[in-house]
């Protein structure tokens, strides 16, 4: 593989592009009738309240046939503005979420589930999701350093993952319990994203082991920045993992990558991310990291592919 050196700011700019009455007052939910979608209604909170992050649009996605008299599971997947609607997206792709989740409950194939997904804030989006305590597993001259680097490219490195959870965990989640019709438990609660998101994802299921029963983390930058020759975060990305690995037992975890655009500095970690879990008693029955040979880094890949981690969280 060419060796490529990327400046901290610009790979960052590629992974960051990206009326039911409800018991909450004051959360105004709606209908959202302008986004086109394959199968499903979206209801949208325009701003949802929060003491711990940047308020963010959140959309709602409830299969046809919704129906109180019925429990549903639900996935929380970031980038929520990139999920349903290429006409919305700012590089005209999808996710084509709503697509493949009618599709695979309609044939039986995975349990009934919603899907709620809060949107990023582009500044910000690296922030939100890089793993917070990961940093600390840096040396300090590699803080200082990638410290600097950031100031030079006059990208603020404030760390936000801690309180992004808190959000997701704390408010969204308590919110989507009390007022929709579904599973609370672990069991029934996964959280999936892609490149930044696939961090945050495995962040999450590592910090809320209690909340999360599974994660789906596509095309995972584990480089967790830029991509150039020395970068430390990968090894500290890993450290926290090793330290923090959720329970084999009762959690599930699938990875994957590609081989082309930014995907091409992906599968030279895989051999790491297995160690790290079969170390801790994952098998194939709990754990999948998947090469997708010629895939990219893009939300046209991901969702050719999409049922393959829909099926892993949410398969009967």
């Amino acid at each position: 593989m060419k060796k490529y050196i990327l400046p901290f700011l610009f790979v960052i700019s590629i992974i960051s592009c990206q009326t039911q009455e409800k018991k909450d007052s004051k959360i105004a939910v709606k209908t959202d009738h302008s986004i086109q979608l394959g199968s499903g209604t979206i209801q949208r909170i325009d701003s949802f309240p929060s003491k711990n992050i940047v308020p963010r649009p959140v959309d709602i996605w409830l299969p046809d046939g919704y129906s109180n008299n019925k429990k549903y599971a639900v996935l929380y997947m970031h980038d929520g503005q990139m999920l349903f609607d290429s006409l919305s997206t700012w590089n005209k792709q999808e996710w084509k979420v709503d697509e493949w989740a009618g599709q695979l409950q309609k044939e039986g194939k995975t349990k009934d589930f919603i899907v709620v997904a809060p949107h990023n804030i582009s500044k910000i989006r690296w922030n939100d999701y890089f793993p917070e305590k990961a940093f600390n597993y840096l040396s300090k001259s590699a803080q200082d350093s990638l410290k600097m680097m950031a100031k030079k490219n006059n990208f603020e490195m404030t760390m936000n993952a801690d309180r992004y959870l808190k959000f997701l965990t704390e408010e969204l989640k308590l919110y989507i319990d009390q007022n929709y019709s579904v599973q609370t438990d672990k069991a029934n609660t996964v959280v999936s994203g892609s490149s930044m998101g696939g961090l945050i994802s495995m962040y999450a299921i590592s910090e809320y082991p209690d909340v999360f029963g599974a994660a789906a983390c596509i095309s995972t930058h584990w480089p967790g920045a830029g991509v150039y020759e020395g970068n430390p975060m990968p090894e500290a990305i890993f450290a926290y993992m090793k330290e923090h690995t959720p329970p084999s037992k009762d959690h599930r975890l699938y990875f994957d990558y590609g081989t082309k655009t930014l995907d091409q500095f992906y599968p030279q970690y895989a051999e790491t991310v297995n160690k790290i879990y079969t170390d801790n008693g994952y098998d194939s029955t709990n754990f999948v990291n998947r090469l997708f040979e010629g895939a990219d880094h893009s939300e046209n890949s991901w969702n050719q592919r999409l049922d393959i981690p829909f099926i892993f969280l949410l398969g009967k």
